[in-house]
């Protein structure tokens, strides 16, 4: 068994993520507050990271409570915005640091997961994080800020995530709490993390050396039919729209349903 040690939603896709103890589950599947806004151009295409390195000079922090984000980068002086009043201030600001016009889109239902098929919160374990920071001699907390991932478990086991999935025709459940999930895939990563989480500047080699030490290192429980290729972390999932409304909560226990 493993138990949820940490919370982290991201309100701005592709900004700084805010670190809480409970979150309620959204219609959609997703966690209420997680990718609920993302930025978008004229052509209604996301700006994150896959397409500009430079949003990774944005700072964002929040009050969640009252929904507010304060936005800093440089030649930008911290500004402080309600995410729902301020929403035209909000966006003059960020189309003012990206130098052409930007919006805010907004989805209650699963937010803007990157994999629209598997909108549920992505998981991971602390001992894998502190593998990967191994790996590239990164401190903890900038590889956690380079993977992005919603829910981090306390565990004995690098990798032990890895048994939250099976074959791509079989979904694989387990709980957190009373929550019901399905295991979905490992998930492909994209360049974000071979950026500096504060800069942008590219680590040299991080892909390839990541996927050396991740095919090395591959657990035995891992369903290795799952990698097509070696540069996967972490386990996107699928939350049944009856769960709904119940909140996770910070030492929860995740027990995988065929244990």
């Amino acid at each position: 068994m493993a138990h949820l040690d940490r919370i982290l939603i991201f309100p701005i896709k592709s900004l700084d993520g805010l670190e809480v103890t409970t979150a309620a589950i959204a219609p959609g599947g997703s966690l209420v507050g997680d990718r609920e806004f993302a930025i978008v151009d004229r052509q209604g295409q996301w700006l994150n990271g896959k397409r500009t390195a430079k949003i990774h000079q944005i700072r964002a922090t929040y009050d969640g409570s009252q929904r507010r984000v304060t936005l800093a980068a440089p030649g930008f002086s911290p500004t402080p915005f309600h995410l729902d009043t301020d929403r035209p201030a909000l966006n003059q600001w960020l189309s003012d640091f990206f130098e052409q016009p930007v919006q805010l889109e907004q989805n209650l239902d699963t937010g803007f997961p990157d994999d629209p098929d598997s909108p549920g919160p992505t998981i991971i374990s602390t001992a894998t994080l502190q593998t990967i920071a191994d790996w590239f001699q990164l401190p903890l907390p900038e590889v956690r800020s380079r993977f992005r991932t919603n829910l981090e478990l306390a565990t004995d086991q690098p990798f032990w995530e890895d048994q939250l999935y099976r074959e791509a025709s079989h979904p694989y459940p387990f709980t957190i709490g009373d929550i019901e999930f399905h295991g979905i895939n490992p998930c492909q990563r994209c360049i974000v993390p071979a950026r500096d989480s504060q800069s942008g500047t590219p680590l040299p080699q991080f892909q390839k050396t990541f996927i050396q030490k991740r095919q090395a290192t591959l657990p035995p429980w891992a369903t290795a039919s799952r990698f097509n290729h070696f540069y996967r972390l972490a386990v996107n999932t699928r939350i049944p729209r009856s769960q709904a409304g119940k909140v996770l909560q910070v030492g929860q226990t995740c027990r995988p349903v065929y244990l």
